[in-house]
């Protein structure tokens, strides 16, 4: 695994402040400080490719690692190649609240922002 927060190499993904306080007080509603957020990306979705997002224990070897605020994010390198440069967010408007990631190397997005097309 590959830690970036404190590595002079560029950082592929960013967790932002906002995101990385709701994964602290899911971990902490969880009850288990060796919580991990994960972001995949798979195929399906309207768009071509979704978002997923879970609380995991166990790392991959090939997982990049990304630490704000003492919270940990685990990104896969098959997902890598396609959220380099992006950002994940928590975001609360009138239709509720969910991580959402901008991603610059999405072409479209479908309007629930869950799924992207390259």
């Amino acid at each position: 695994m590959k830690t970036q927060e404190n590595s002079a190499a560029p950082v592929p993904v960013t967790l932002s402040e906002t995101a990385a306080s709701r994964v602290g007080q899911l971990i902490e509603m969880q009850g288990n400080p060796n919580l991990k957020l994960r972001l995949t990306v798979s195929g399906g979705g309207c768009s071509g490719f979704q978002y997923g997002f879970d609380l995991t224990e166990k790392g991959e070897d090939d997982d990049i690692i990304v630490e704000r605020n003492g919270v940990t994010m685990l990104v896969d390198s098959m997902s890598l190649l396609y959220v380099t440069g992006s950002e994940v967010d928590y975001v609360t408007d009138l239709v509720g609240s969910s991580f959402q990631v901008t991603n610059p190397n999405a072409q479209s997005n479908c309007g629930c922002g869950s799924s992207f097309a390259i």
